[in-house]
């Protein structure tokens, strides 16, 4: 048993040089890996290991799943290694729903290296046939495993590889996971390979590859989706501008209770708000808020913890970039951060902007704290607008607000918090509110910058998520713990996902009484205050809007605050206007588009127009 154990240790860890080193192409990376005690190389193989053993015991003989599993993970590893030759980005489970890119690549591959595609084929079929003489040899070779060996595998390995599965739900802290050195950093997919080697990466992304049509989904059925008879027609006289602003992290903290704040952090906003943003996500995973305003679809449709803009967005989808620049708009996206970050030079480009700036084609931006300054950026938008010759669709999406919330971040916090907090946890939320403060000020400028231009110019600002506070909220009485619940009755539900929702116009002003509404749901809101029509957007997603508030995985909620819990459990019962947003989704970002030209017709046109 001892020696059976030693060589299985051997295997894997030559199992684990050959993948990394094939998948980095670097030999040094791949010493630096799995000798660091700062990268899960020994846990990796320590896993593998369980592997092996638990597949040993099921085969019935000694090491025959080296075989087995050596193949399946050498191979992965070396087209991961050809795509970001090709494509820069690491192999995700979820390329394999996209068969079709894939084969697209092979030609490009052929073309630039036809030796490495000749080799590769020969390589391919000698692989096959000596598999096929080992599997043979080794079976009638190799040693028999005993009944009671085969129970002893299972019994000990299996619970701890079931164990470690479960560790591995990203969207879950993990004490023991972190001791080990595997840290998920989804926001990042190069890092997330870099650090934890491509098969905990790979595995990490596995979850969001198991992507089914939904029940009832056909071409037939896309067809039969009623569309609105309305033509794509914009008011000849306004073409408003349209300014949107994702603000980091924004919240108000004056709903904490027992604190007292010296002065409205935030007046600009609670004199203009229109309502709130029912965030599908708390304290990160800002791209999926990003995702459903921009889309007007939603995250309710797609697996638990994915997230589009890494694994799902491969194509040009259909996006309010796209609809205004169908109406001869200007689309543009700026962000102050690095381009790289929750993939979204790649992501603009198929949602149809035109530009993004980012943090490398930016004018130098003041920093507060580590973060560039919503002023600075405020300042950057109104410099570009000026600069415009027509009509422009912004989507901004700010920095400042992003935690942690370390103490003395600024020089001077303007705005005195009293009340029963422990003093880390007042110097956070101090930190906090004097953010919130930055963030009002800028709006508040940008509005009164506004007013002043000819042209209309229409503001929309909302928060993507509740801030990390951490034990600000238990120390409060604000929540029972330091998250938010996924699961809980409407009213608790809000209070710990929605933030500040501003939908405003300088010709007209704020726009009331919106509720609090999903962010997939935003696009309804700006189409139709800027005076257009579409199919889509204020078309089918008007439907949709009318009688729902908020689409979540976890519950609808209609306009009377009525909860449906569990919906997507109860197949049968879900309401048919429900059924259809998913099927247009899937449509869209799965399927073969074909609603594009009834649905969204602006998207159809600058896609064929080759824009």
């Amino acid at each position: 048993m001892a020696q059976s154990l030693a060589f299985s240790v051997l295997f894997s860890t030559i199992l684990v040089f050959l993948v990394e080193w094939i998948a980095r192409g670097s030999l040094t990376r791949t010493g630096a890996f799995l000798t660091s005690l700062s990268q899960p190389g020994l846990t990796t193989i320590a896993v593998l290991v369980l592997v092996l053993l638990s597949l040993d015991a099921l085969l019935g003989r000694v090491h025959l799943a080296v075989l087995a599993v050596g193949p399946l993970l050498v191979i992965p590893a070396f087209f991961s290694r050809q795509k970001q030759l090709f494509l820069s980005d690491p192999l995700y489970p979820t390329d394999f729903l996209f068969g079709r890119q894939i084969m697209e690549l092979m030609p490009v591959m052929v073309r630039d290296r036809p030796l490495t595609a000749v080799a590769l084929v020969v390589g391919i079929l000698l692989s096959v046939v000596a598999m096929v003489f080992v599997w043979r040899h080794s079976w009638r070779r190799l040693p028999r495993l005993s009944r009671r060996a085969r129970l002893i595998r299972v019994v000990t390995c299996v619970p701890i590889i079931a164990s470690f599965v479960v560790m591995m739900d990203y969207s879950h802290y993990s004490w023991v996971r972190d001791r080990l050195q595997v840290v998920p950093m989804m926001w990042d997919q190069k890092e997330n390979y870099s650090h934890n080697g491509f098969l905990m990466a790979f595995a990490f992304n596995l979850p969001m590859a198991h992507v089914t049509a939904p029940k009832g989904f056909s071409v037939n059925a896309i067809d039969a989706i009623p569309s609105p008879s309305i033509p794509v027609t914009s008011a000849t006289e306004r073409r408003p501008d349209v300014i949107v602003l994702m603000s980091e992290s924004f919240w108000d903290p004056t709903r904490l209770a027992g604190i007292k704040f010296s002065k409205d952090p935030m007046p600009t906003i609670r004199a203009n708000q229109s309502g709130h943003v029912f965030s599908p996500e708390f304290g990160g995973m800002t791209a999926n808020v990003e995702f459903e305003a921009l889309t007007g679809f939603s995250n309710a449709f797609l697996p638990y913890g994915s997230i589009p803009y890494q694994q799902y967005v491969r194509k040009p989808v259909p996006s309010l970039a796209t609809f205004f620049r169908s109406e001869g708009y200007a689309a543009r996206s700026i962000h102050p951060f690095q381009s790289w970050f929750w993939n979204r030079s790649e992501v603009y480009k198929s949602f149809g902007f035109e530009e993004f700036r980012s943090e490398e084609n930016l004018p130098p931006m003041e920093k507060r704290g580590i973060f560039a300054s919503d002023d600075s950026l405020t300042k950057e938008i109104m410099r570009q607008a000026d600069g415009m010759d027509r009509p422009f669709f912004f989507f901004a999406v700010t920095l400042q607000g992003h935690g942690p919330y370390e103490p003395n971040r600024y020089k001077r916090n303007t705005i005195g918090i009293e009340g029963n907090l422990p003093e880390a946890d007042r110097a956070t939320l101090a930190t906090y509110t004097q953010g919130i403060k930055e963030a009002d000020d800028s709006l508040k400028m940008l509005m009164d910058w506004a007013k002043k231009r000819d042209r209309e110019t229409i503001i929309v600002l909302f928060g993507d998520h509740l801030p990390p506070l951490g034990t600000v909220y238990t120390s409060t009485g604000y929540m029972p713990q330091q998250v938010a619940t996924r699961k809980a009755s409407v009213e608790i539900m809000k209070q710990e996902h929605e933030t500040p929702l501003v939908v405003w116009s300088s010709k007209t002003g704020p726009k009331k009484d919106i509720g609090t509404i999903s962010p997939s749901l935003l696009p309804y809101q700006i189409v139709s205050l800027a005076g257009f029509k579409d199919p889509y957007y204020t078309g089918f997603l008007g439907r949709v809007q009318k009688k729902y508030a908020i689409v979540d995985r976890y519950q609808l909620v209609n306009r009377k605050d009525e909860p449906q819990p569990d919906w997507l459990l109860k197949d049968k019962a879900i309401d048919p206007l429900i059924r259809n947003y998913q099927y247009l989704q899937h449509d869209m970002i799965f399927g073969g588009q074909h609603g594009l030209q009834r649905f969204f017709p602006g998207h159809a046109w600058v896609t064929g127009a080759g824009f």
